[in-house]
């Protein structure tokens, strides 16, 4: 009789265990917006409408040619599309982006010398006003605008590296601001 008590108190332990478990898992899955499915291969994450943006995760999908590849709106308005690049030490912004953004090419001053995949470069410093991807916004984001040599704009680490944390899966790249 005692083992048959013991073995239904340790039911209960498990199966309390188990409740408990899966309330905290279902509080965790609440917590995605359903609308902000992780996008299809191939497909771009597409920064939300500021009035439904909220700093909960954002999800990147991985591109068929292996890279995350991120539509950011930045300085609330501007479309960017960015190579998500953890090595880049900083946002890095070609010149026809930076134009876009309303930013004056001609009146920077290209002083800082910089590494590219297409050689060296020079680079001049600005700060975007934020940058948000699918909801996950940074504000005061230190980049540069690259003279030559850089082909896509980079989502370098001046804006990575002031998020809580980045997961990347097979398939796709967390962002948690």
């Amino acid at each position: 009789m005692a083992r048959v008590i013991l073995r239904m108190m340790r039911f209960a332990i498990i199966a309390m265990v188990a409740a408990v478990f899966a309330v905290g898992v279902a509080q965790g899955v609440s917590r995605f917006d359903p609308a902000r499915r992780p996008p299809a291969a191939g497909e771009v994450a597409v920064a939300l409408p500021a009035a439904q943006a909220d700093s909960g995760p954002a999800s990147i999908a991985k591109s068929p040619d292996g890279h995350y590849w991120a539509e950011a709106d930045v300085d609330d308005g501007h479309a960017v599309r960015f190579l998500v690049d953890t090595g880049a030490t900083a946002v890095a912004l070609t010149r026809d982006d930076a134009q876009r953004l309303g930013i004056d090419t001609a009146s920077l001053t290209y002083s800082y010398p910089v590494a590219t995949a297409n050689g060296e470069a020079h680079a001049a410093p600005v700060t975007l006003s934020s940058v948000s991807v699918a909801g996950a916004r940074v504000s005061d984001v230190q980049a540069y605008v690259l003279d030559q040599g850089l082909e896509t704009s980079l989502l370098g680490m001046t804006y990575l590296g002031r998020l809580s944390a980045i997961e990347a899966t097979p398939t796709s790249m967390i962002l948690r601001p």
